[in-house]
């Protein structure tokens, strides 16, 4: 049974807008008509959840359209992208340390507090936490 784009918005929580727009940019194939009303087979909603998670990842539409190529091609975005989201992950650790610091301070001036300036000594980048990455990493 194939699915009117209301069904498949419905079906997958996506507003029909993005599915047209994905369908725009190739990111979705074009869908076969039936009565000038587009009709989506049922494998749509995974390949839709599919572009969600991707989003949701962090992935632009560039890295998504990429991600669908064959896994050959698409290695070298994945390892860049893990490698992206991995600085992220960190700076999200060390915002957590801050503001849990922050909230138990006494200190007037964050930045003035002896075991504050200990935890940020320790806050490191994965480059410079492991050598031969920052040997790597462009200048």
């Amino acid at each position: 049974m194939r699915l009117t784009i209301g069904q498949l918005a419905r079906a997958t929580a996506v507003p029909a807008s993005a599915i047209r727009y994905w369908e725009r940019h190739g990111l979705l194939p074009e869908p076969e008509r039936q009565g000038g009303q587009r009709r989506y087979p049922p494998e749509a909603a995974g390949r839709i959840v599919l572009l969600r998670k991707c989003q949701q990842a962090g992935l632009t539409l560039a890295e998504i359209r990429t991600f669908q190529l064959e896994q050959s091609t698409r290695q070298a975005m994945i390892r860049g992208k893990l490698v992206e989201i991995e600085q992220r992950r960190i700076d999200l650790e060390h915002a957590h340390q801050l503001l849990t610091h922050a909230l138990q301070c006494g200190e007037e001036d964050i930045v003035r507090c002896p075991k504050f300036r200990e935890q940020m000594a320790t806050w490191r980048t994965p480059a410079e936490a492991d050598p031969t990455r920052a040997s790597a990493a462009p200048s």
